[in-house]
């Protein structure tokens, strides 16, 4: 792939015109259990530290009712991060939609469901299934409303369609339901590999509004917007305040070593 064909427009399953029949998420706890494992140890291999905050808005939502958690999709790692931040920090299972899950079928294992977006009717059993499977209480569906992968930071933060319309169905149906914005930034600090910074914000509680599905959207847009520019510029500032640690590698030899030599000090060297 070229530099100028990283971030292309067209999602995947419009690109390549290839059918992908809809199938339901099937987790099981076995499969749950390798996954939580899998995944876990993923993030661990590559990133020196995941740290989070904010988790307080999710656990005084209104439990009565269904959650979206929404966040913006500028890498790979995102889907990894959603389900280790849903099933370690909520403690719930994930529904997480996936395109071209053909590619990945044991995905399904894990909470994934496919969508197809060559067209807004293929897509539209993937949008029904995301109001259906919510109402199981445990689930937290995860979205990128987005729709494909942004350059990191990207700005205006611009939503297809379908967090609005999934949003709106929901709230007839069950009456309620939560939103819930989430920032997450890959960061080098003072590591030798990249950490990741997940901040929680506030839940938005969405009822049977009168607001039409555009201009909900585009207040989701800028609601998220805001919130991952603060998240910008609190870290830009070292502003690292409140951050609780999921986890956080043991130092490699070479740092201890360099630990050590930074308490020593050596006459006349100017250190």
């Amino acid at each position: 792939m070229s530099i100028e064909q990283l971030y292309p427009d067209i999602p995947p399953t419009k690109l390549r015109n290839q059918e992908e029949k809809f199938r339901p998420a099937k987790t099981t706890p076995f499969w749950l259990w390798v996954a939580n494992r899998f995944f876990f140890n993923m993030l661990e291999n590559r990133f020196f530290a995941l740290r989070f905050k904010g988790e307080e808005y999710f656990h005084n939502r209104d439990e009565t009712i269904p959650t979206i958690a929404f966040a913006p999709h500028t890498n790979w790692w995102d889907g990894i991060v959603g389900y280790n931040l849903c099933t370690r920090i909520f403690d719930k299972e994930i529904r997480l939609m996936v395109e071209e899950l053909n590619r990945f079928p044991l995905l399904r294992r894990a909470g994934a469901f496919p969508v197809n977006k060559k067209s807004p009717q293929a897509s539209m059993k993937a949008l029904q299934y995301s109001v259906d499977v919510i109402e199981d209480l445990n689930n937290v569906l995860y979205l990128f409303p987005q729709g494909i992968i942004k350059p990191p930071n990207a700005r205006p933060i611009e939503f297809q369609t379908g967090l609005a319309y999934i949003a709106q169905k929901a709230a007839i149906k069950y009456g309620k339901v939560n939103l819930v914005p989430i920032c997450v930034n890959y960061f080098f600090l003072r590591a030798d590999k990249p950490e990741v910074l997940v901040e929680i914000g506030e839940i938005m509680t969405l009822d049977a509004t009168k607001m039409n599905r555009k201009e909900l959207s585009q207040f989701l847009e800028k609601k998220l917007e805001h919130a991952c520019d603060k998240q910008n510029s609190d870290i830009s500032e070292g502003k690292l305040k409140g951050y609780k640690t999921l986890f956080q590698q043991k130092l490699n030899w070479y740092r201890k070593i360099e630990q050590r030599l930074k308490k020593i000090e050596i006459q006349g060297s100017g250190v």
